[in-house]
């Protein structure tokens, strides 16, 4: 305050015009103070704000075993759910979570394999196939060694396995490739 009334007697200025000044001021410092906090930092995909760090896909891989025969409309235990969804909730609040989905079993489904340009339909259940998907979930993460973290923490049966795989990205495929691929990027735009 009496830095105020000493820049008003000094200056002739009015104690608005003094508040002013002072007061841009202050919003500049803070603009700019904002404007670099944003050149470092940058907001999530789901709200969080987190250091710029390089992410990529990963998918888990739920292999259940003996579901490769399981019968049709077969569904999991309602308290192997629960375990499941706070592990799913888990997931999606540390930001990490891109999508997820269930299976159901390869009974209510069919195969469809190529030889010399034919398809060939192959109805359930599959011949010499001992292990099949259950379901997955898609991940944002800086590294396989964090999508493995994860899948550790994933609460499975003992019948059950999780195999992580990264997803490639635009940026794997060599030059040619990517020219094969022009559009890819489009394609997904606002997709995970």
């Amino acid at each position: 305050m009496s830095t105020a009334i000493s820049k008003m007697s000094n200056s002739g200025k009015s104690a608005r015009e003094v508040f002013c000044t002072d007061a841009l001021q202050a919003v500049s410092i803070c603009a700019f103070v904002v404007r670099l906090l944003f050149e470092t930092l940058d907001y999530g995909v789901r709200g969080t704000l987190f250091r710029r760090t390089p992410t990529m896909r990963f998918m888990m891989l739920m292999i259940p075993k003996g579901y490769e025969t399981a019968a049709p409309g077969t569904l999991p235990e309602a308290d192997a759910v629960e375990r499941m969804m706070k592990y799913n909730e888990s997931l999606q609040q540390a930001g990490v979570l891109l999508t997820l989905d269930g299976l159901h079993p390869p009974t209510m489904g069919a195969r469809v394999t190529f030889d010399k340009g034919q398809a060939r339909v192959i109805q359930a259940p599959f011949p010499g196939v001992s292990e099949v998907l259950g379901g997955y979930w898609m991940l944002e993460l800086p590294s396989l060694e964090a999508a493995i973290d994860w899948a550790k923490r994933c609460p499975a049966g003992d019948n059950e396995t999780v195999e992580v795989r990264q997803v490639m990205s635009f940026d794997d495929f060599t030059p040619d490739i990517q020219q094969a691929a022009a559009g890819f990027n489009e394609m997904h735009q606002d997709k995970p």
